[in-house]
């Protein structure tokens, strides 16, 4: 007989054999009769061994999160509010669960962040963790239709590094074989150099490593980032995509999870378009309006983005940044070359993401380098890719993890991310 989700045991008409599979989440042992909560992927049911003394003994030896197999019929006429039933014939352990369990599936008391990550898998099947990455499944399955029917191709570029894309101290060298490299921080310089190649739109979606000194709720030092580069296209251009990237992403999530995700007190709201934008010199007059000075080429701070992001409804750009806290890949403005064709996406406070126009003419990428710090050198194969016609190009890259926690309203960002990477944590 083959076997049954216990989510579908509800199309059936009642008075069939079935078999199921799955956690024994709760057993509750009486005298003559036992129940037990049996949990698979798609819900719970109740198991309830009955009239059967032999197969009593056998449940009253099991511990909780042990995987069984269960033979039986179900009863349509027994459905209770909380969970459909079947009547137990047969009991199966296919795998016994040590005790006691460091973290309770449906315990009310709560353990702290490293016991909880410490044992993920556990933390991971209580409901309200596990449905999160079902959702970014839906988030990043938005994107993706979204880039196939934009004519996008999906690409994947190296992760091992002879140079750091942006400079700086936020990489992690590695050893390779003889020489020293890089974890890529984000696949900029390649997809650009697809560009060059004559891809006109290209997309991926893959790890990228920063050595964030911070260890706040917010960052990580892995994390997965969905990248876009566009040939014949501008700053303006690149926010348009980016905007419709987020709305299809919500969009589809909200489509299809929407309710399911309300049981467990996530409100996914799609936000409406076309986002709000300011100006670099927007923000920083809306600071001196309370009050703070700032000095125009500073980034502005967290809680300055907070005064800010006060005075915005949800996402909102950011654009004109200027060329000292942008990267050397940077187009900067014609008319102004203090500024450049750049943007950040933001959430109220939170950074979302950033992006731009590029720089296209080598001359120009070299004497960006040199103003930097970098040694034009070190990237020779990058610049090479710009010698031979390359086309006027903008893009982005999107985290994934924070698009996630933003859209569940989740406070840390660890809790969207299965194994999390921070300045402390490389296991499990």
């Amino acid at each position: 007989m083959s076997s049954i989700s216990i989510e579908d045991l509800g199309s059936l008409k009642g008075g069939e054999s079935v078999v199921i599979y799955g956690w024994a989440q709760e057993i509750k042992i009486l005298k003559n009769i036992t129940f037990i909560v049996l949990r698979d992927y798609s819900g719970t049911c109740q198991v309830t061994i009955k009239g059967n003394p032999e197969l009593i003994e056998k449940a009253s030896k099991l511990s909780r999160e042990s995987v069984l197999k269960i033979s039986g019929t179900f009863k349509k006429d027994a459905i209770s509010k909380s969970a459909p039933e079947v009547t137990c014939s047969d009991l199966t352990l296919l795998n016994a669960s040590a005790t006691p369990l460091p973290v309770g599936i449906t315990d009310p008391v709560e353990v702290d962040f490293e016991t909880r990550f410490n044992n993920r898998v556990l933390d991971l099947r209580k409901p309200k963790n596990n449905i999160i990455f079902a959702s970014k499944s839906k988030i990043l399955w938005g994107i993706r239709k979204l880039m196939e029917e934009e004519g996008f191709i999906e690409v994947q570029t190296p992760k091992i590094v002879s140079s750091a894309t942006e400079g700086g101290a936020e990489v992690f060298r590695v050893k390779y074989h003889e020489k020293d490299a890089f974890l890529n921080q984000s696949p900029q310089l390649y997809k650009e150099m697809l560009i060059s190649a004559g891809i006109p739109k290209v997309f991926e979606v893959g790890p990228a490593f920063r050595a964030e000194e911070h260890n706040t709720n917010r960052h990580l030092n892995e994390f997965t980032s969905i990248d876009i580069e566009m040939a014949f296209s501008d700053d303006d251009k690149a926010m348009q995509m980016l905007e419709l990237s987020v709305y299809q992403g919500l969009t589809e999530l909200m489509d299809t999870m929407g309710k399911e995700l309300e049981q467990y007190g996530y409100r996914i709201v799609v936000p409406k378009r076309p986002f709000p934008r300011m100006t670099y010199q927007d923000g920083i007059r809306i600071l001196e309006e309370n009050g703070i000075s700032f000095n125009f080429g500073d980034d502005f701070s967290s809680e300055q983005l907070k005064i800010i992001g006060s005075k915005m409804d949800g996402f909102y750009f950011i654009t004109g940044w200027p060329e000292k806290v942008r990267p050397f890949y940077t187009m900067q403005k014609e008319d102004d070359p203090s500024l450049t064709k750049s943007f950040d996406l933001q959430y109220k406070e939170l950074e979302v993401t950033s992006g731009a126009q590029r720089v296209h003419n080598p001359e120009a990428l070299i004497k960006r380098l040199k103003e930097k710090g970098l040694n034009p050198e070190n990237f020779e194969y990058y610049i090479s890719a710009f010698r031979y016609g390359m086309p006027p190009h903008a893009g982005w890259g999107l985290g994934l993890e924070r698009l996630t926690q933003i859209a569940l309203g989740i406070h840390n960002i660890r809790d969207v991310t299965l194994f999390p990477r921070d300045r402390t944590r490389v296991s499990p």
